[in-house]
């Protein structure tokens, strides 16, 4: 398939401007196809000339320009030729278009509960072509007006307030000027909960099994998109643009949301089926305000191009987790951001593949989705929260209110954003973003005796906390400006069992080192430092001693095991738990010590169990640690007995009973009738694929590479359970022979490939040459080459790690 390159977007904006999208879509023609009906108003700046369209039917009907019929048979690649174009064109299509599976366009699911149907609508990049024809590109804004024919007891949502106007058809008001991507439908027989806030229209939405779910968390998620508008406006100054605001709950999305201005949807696991840990519940306000914020930033200015995907990205992920840190119960997600998110962009930022925040370079839309990654999310927010702390909250906000009054309903490119900012602040904006939005890479802050050592490029305003006494206790706290590469010289500790933290409250982008001494006074009393936030920074700061071959897998297990029993906070021991078991043991430990490492993480997940003093959330984290880390039968039969476990833990010690040999098919089948609800589904594919049985692991390799059946939730809950147990060394040279022909079927489905399915325990040096090799091949797609190079990276490390220990 031809990718729209950044060129031939420019040529066609500079060609034509689009006045608005008529879209009829009828959902009733069966379970594989619906029809769509589409008219296209738009004007050409040089009558006579040609430009194409972009489509991806399953059948191209009818096509009408300024009513001369074009011959359907002239789609090529996709791309619809549109030959002599007046000054003021009209262009009708009518099409046949194919319901997806894997999340791509129009998804269809049938709930295993009741056999409903539900649709829903994602047109992200390259997406938009699949629900209907356009012009996809972001700077070809345009008012999208629907209307839909569906079953009679559906109700059908879209980006603007609609109506049922007969039995089973829905008209809806046009929207203001958005971009392709932004386009949604969602229907289906939908279980609503509506208020009001401040004159916006609310209304929260599931599948109807699922309606007990929604009810009770109705009011939390109500409570914080209210204090998120609050904020917004404040810090805006600019009313919510769309009018109304569904949030509608679906099943099998990619993401975790979507920013559809008017109807967000998220992943459904966001109603928590499940008991959630405060962690959980405190992303989920994170994610609430992120695409809110993504009303402004995103969908009222939206980016030119999609190198500029972090002026979406990065000021969503910033607002969200300061909005809920300020506006919110959950004034403790920069912790969870600290110790967990923030690695999603360091990992990235330290691969072959890393990019500058600003990225360059990207010429087609095909690379667009490589690019939703940790840098443009976690690193973006990072940098974004440095800025600040150099600019203050008064002229960045300042900044921020020009720019989004300044390019209103349109399109802008960093070089906006940085006038406006420089213009507000008085400050070289231009000169700061050089350094730190167009250059890649993690800078280095090191304790070197009484002097903070930089190494990198950019210059850091961080503060430095003094720790004295046993238990170390905050006794100081200065703020530095550190050059480039500088030296500054720290405060004075006092005493010998002191130590000075560089990035108290991690205000910048940068790996921090302490000097022995004072990681010798961490390690022997981490859990005893009162504030959560500082153990979150120095958590992270042994992450990245490990990953980078400093801090021996067992030492990190070690300071697992001395100091995560006594942690208060769930997201810290969420954070810990899962890089300890699922890299330092499964990765970088060799495969006869890898035992003992599970079975000291099973004990630490035990201790905290045996507290009596605690919340919920630490229970619930602690119970996941221990069934992931178990693998005696007895003792995981015990655990399925706690009546705390939900759906997800339930599965999740069914599935450790399965890779064990201890239960069958039969068994699988038997607790999966008696809740048959789609996360049982998930969790019983898991289940089967870790059965170490030869033809149990040959039927979960059909549904990994077999073809284009399963759903890509199915692919990764198959991926999950399948390098579990058994005979699995024989696979490997299978993946590497299967991956590079699943680009085909799509990029959400060879991610997942490429990602979760891939053989990461195998570190060896034969796996990493053979993955090598795969990289090699010209025919991968961008998306599937980006997330196979990056476990490549991972691959490496991990040898790397075992060679040094």
């Amino acid at each position: 398939m031809v990718s729209l390159l950044r060129a031939e977007a420019r040529t066609r904006a500079a060609l034509i401007a689009v006045h608005g999208y008529h879209v009829d879509l009828d959902l009733t023609r069966g379970e594989e196809l619906f029809r769509g009906t589409t008219r296209i108003r738009f004007a050409c700046a040089r009558p006579g000339a040609e430009t194409f369209l972009d489509l991806r039917p399953a059948v191209l009907r009818r096509v009408v320009l300024n009513g001369r019929p074009l011959e359907p048979a002239t789609l090529d690649e996709h791309r619809l030729p549109l030959p002599d174009l007046a000054a003021d064109n009209e262009l009708v299509i009518e099409a046949d278009m194919r319901f997806s599976r894997t999340g791509e366009g129009l998804h269809r699911f049938t709930d295993p509960a009741d056999g409903a149907v539900y649709v829903y609508a994602t047109c992200g990049p390259d997406l938009a072509p699949l629900l209907f024809p356009c012009f996809d590109q972001p700077d070809l804004k345009a008012p999208v007006t629907l209307a839909v024919t569906a079953p009679p007891e559906w109700t059908v949502l879209g980006n603007a307030a609609g109506e049922p106007t007969g039995p089973g058809r829905w008209e809806f008001a046009p929207t203001l000027p958005i971009s392709t991507y932004l386009v949604t439908v969602v229907g289906g027989p939908l279980h609503s909960v509506r208020a009001e806030h401040d004159g916006i229209p609310l209304g929260l939405h599931c599948r109807r099994s699922l309606a007990a779910d929604l009810d009770r968390e109705a009011a939390e998620l109500f409570e914080v998109t209210r204090a998120s508008f609050d904020r917004l406006h404040e810090l805006f100054a600019d009313r919510y643009a769309f009018g109304r605001y569904d949030q509608a709950f679906v099943p099998e999305l990619n993401w975790g949301a979507m920013e559809n201005p008017g109807c967000v949807v998220f992943a459904e696991e966001a109603l928590f089926h499940s008991p959630p840990t405060e962690a959980q519940r405190g992303q989920r306000a994170v994610v609430v305000a992120h695409e809110m914020a993504h009303m402004w930033f995103g969908d009222l200015v939206t980016m030119r191009w999609w190198d500029d995907l972090w002026l979406n990205e990065s000021f969503a992920e910033y607002l969200g987790f300061r909005i809920a840190a300020e506006n919110t119960r959950f004034t403790d997600v920069w912790t969870g951001f600290a110790v967990a998110r923030k690695h999603f962009g360091f990992d990235a930022d330290q691969r072959p593949t890393t990019h500058p925040v600003a990225a360059t370079g990207l010429d087609s839309l095909s690379e667009a989705m490589a690019n939703f990654d940790g840098i443009a999310y976690a690193k973006g927010a990072s940098v974004l929260r440095q800025l600040v702390a150099w600019l203050g909250d008064e002229a960045f906000f300042a900044g921020v209110k020009a720019h989004l009054a300044r390019h209103r309903f349109g399109n802008a490119e960093l070089a906006d954003l940085l006038d406006a900012l420089a213009e507000a602040s008085g400050r070289d904006v231009h000169g700061w973003a050089e350094l730190w939005l167009r250059t890649s890479g993690v800078d280095t802050l090191r304790v070197e005796g009484s002097t903070l050592v930089a190494t990198g490029g950019r210059p850091h305003r961080v503060a430095v906390g003094v720790f004295a006494g046993e238990p170390p206790a905050l006794r100081d706290r200065v703020d530095l400006e550190v050059p480039p590469g500088g030296r500054v010289e720290l405060p004075e500790t006092g005493d010998a069992a002191a130590f000075a933290l560089p990035n108290l409250g991690d205000l910048t982008w940068a790996k921090v080192r302490l000097d022995d001494a004072s990681w010798r006074a961490v390690a022997r009393s981490l859990s005893a430092i009162a504030d959560p936030g500082t153990r979150a920074v120095l958590w992270s700061i042994a992450r990245d001693m490990v990953r980078d071959a400093e801090l021996a897998p067992e030492a990190y297990l070690d300071l697992v095991a001395a100091h995560l029993p006594a942690e208060s906070l769930d997201s810290i021991i969420e954070a810990v738990l899962t890089f300890a078991g699922t890299r330092v043991v499964d990765c970088y430990l060799p495969p006869d010590r890898r035992e003992a490492g599970h079975a000291l993480l099973a004990g630490v997940g035990r201790r905290l169990l045996g507290r009596s003093d605690d919340a919920p959330g630490v229970r619930l984290a602690a119970l996941r640690a221990t069934i992931d880390n178990t693998s005696d039968p007895a003792a995981l039969e015990d655990l399925l007995a706690d009546p705390d476990l939900g759906t997800e833990l339930r599965w999740a010690a069914l599935t450790r009973l399965a890779a064990a040999d201890a239960i069958d098919d039969a068994r699988i089948a038997a607790e999966l009738a008696a809740d048959p609800a789609s996360g049982a589904q998930l969790g019983a594919a898991t289940a089967r694929a870790a059965l170490p049985a030869r033809d149990a692991k040959e039927r979960a390799w059909a549904v990994l590479f077999g073809g284009d059946a399963a759903s890509t939730y199915t692919v990764a809950a198959t991926a999950r359970g399948f390098w579990l147990s058994g005979d699995t060394e024989r696979f490997v040279p299978r993946y590497f022979a299967d991956v590079a022909g699943v680009g085909a079927r799509g990029d959400a489905v060879a991610m997942t490939l490429g990602g979760q399915a891939f053989p990461a325990g195998h570190s060896t040096p034969d796996a990493v040459r053979a993955a090598e090799d795969i990289l090699a091949d010209p025919g991968l797609t961008p998306a599937l080459r980006r997330v196979l190079a990056d476990q490549v990276d991972d691959l490496r490390r991990a040898v790397r790690i075992r060679a040094a220990h």
